[in-house]
């Protein structure tokens, strides 16, 4: 997915002051079509750098989110640290950060103070719960946002307590959302001259994805309880034990439903006249998933998703993460993609899922080493010389 060509953001400059996850994903989706991103984290390098696991003395935590970066070091608390973030500001078109609100404000740095130092700067602020609201300065990580957002109470088993799920759901969204946001703005800076500031939050984020629950309770007043692995709206939807793993069938649809009964040899199903509606078969869930179980039990998961396949039904094996990694499917999306680090060798990491024919993201340089390009950021693009570098270093600034 590398190209000689530029990309959509090519001639944009992104300084990126944020850490952990969704921040950092969504200046690495900037700097994926093109943008030029410098992030910059305290000496020693931020807190997420000390997660395992470990590739060779890198956490692969932080190899995630900061491919095609530009890493300095700034200790942001020190005395001469303000000067060399305001020249940073004024160098970038897009600021990213997601600290706690009223964060860069004592830093010296808040949005005011930005727009002085850069009229049309467009600041994109990525918090748990927003830069208002009477939770605006609480602090918030993932499992907190799926908490407070009424995500963790639906997800798991009906009979089960809530659970999280099986990744940072909440800080990819995020990211993305804030991504978004930066393009909404730059194609008004385009358009107009303006920057702005970007507000994406958590909390709203996942608010956003509860969907039919959400709009159940608003317009009905009704609270639609956790269905495990179900569909929430159609059945017979589940998980089904194969005699080699699990499979995964969706054919509770009124087009599907019968496809499935004469596939499996339940053609009598179709006899009983509530099982023509999705009510009907919503109400005798169990007994519905009872039948796809005796079948699927005695086969395979090729041989299942084979047969049902032919005939239109949409289903799926449980894939782990090692199977669906070393999938054809995967390899034909480029979806991972090795990205050359000098010293750290070939890196293996997760493509971009945005695919375009004219300008396609690209991965021109693995994710920095803490400081790694230093010199680059602070002589080449501030234009510092090589002694105030070294008064810098001595002095324990960068």
């Amino acid at each position: 997915m590398s190209s000689g060509s530029p990309g959509p953001l090519d001639g944009v400059k992104v300084l990126d002051l944020s850490r952990f996850i969704a921040g950092p994903i969504c200046a690495q989706v900037l700097a994926d079509f093109g943008a030029e991103v410098v992030k910059v984290e305290r000496p020693g390098g931020e807190d997420a750098r000390q997660h395992e696991p470990y590739y060779r003395d890198e956490s692969v935590y932080t190899m995630l989110y900061n491919r095609n970066k530009h890493g300095a070091t700034l200790d942001t608390r020190h005395p001469e640290a303000l000067a060399v973030l305001e020249d940073l500001v004024r160098w970038a078109d897009v600021v990213v950060e997601n600290y706690r609100p009223g964060t860069m404000e004592r830093m010296g740095l808040g949005y005011e103070r930005l727009v002085e130092l850069k009229p049309d700067v467009i600041l994109v602020s990525v918090s748990g719960f927003g830069q208002t609201g009477p939770l605006a300065e609480r602090a918030l990580f993932d499992a907190i946002s799926q908490a407070s957002s009424g995500l963790m109470s639906i997800t798991g088993e009906p009979d089960g307590k809530p659970t999280l799920t099986g990744t940072y759901i909440a800080d990819y969204v995020t990211g993305y959302q804030a991504a978004i946001g930066a393009f909404a703005a730059l194609a008004h800076k385009q358009r107009t001259g303006e920057g702005q500031q970007v507000d994406v939050a958590s909390l709203d984020s996942m608010f956003a994805t509860l969907g039919t629950r959400l709009i159940a309770h608003l317009m009905l007043d009704l609270d639609m309880p956790r269905s495990g692995s179900r569909d929430l709206l159609t059945a017979p939807v589940n998980v089904y034990r194969a005699t080699d793993g699990d499979m995964y069938v969706q054919a509770g649809t009124n087009g599907l439903f019968p496809k499935l009964c004469r596939t499996i040899g339940r053609a009598d199903l179709l006899e009983v006249p509530e099982y023509r509606t999705v009510a009907g078969r919503m109400a005798d869930q169990e007994v519905l998933e009872r039948a796809v179980a005796e079948w699927t039990a005695t086969r395979g998961c090729a041989e299942i998703a084979e047969v049902l396949g032919e005939a239109g039904i949409p289903c799926a094996k449980v894939e782990t993460v090692a199977e669906v990694a070393a999938s054809p499917q995967i390899a034909a999306r480029e979806m991972i993609v090795d990205v050359e680090h000098p010293e750290l060798g070939a890196l293996r990491l997760p493509g971009n899922p945005v695919k375009m024919d004219r300008s396609p993201p690209t991965h021109r340089k693995a994710p920095p080493r803490v400081g790694e390009d230093n010199e680059h950021v602070y002589r080449d693009i501030l234009g510092r010389s090589e002694a105030e570098l070294a008064r810098l270093r001595d002095s324990g600034a960068i």
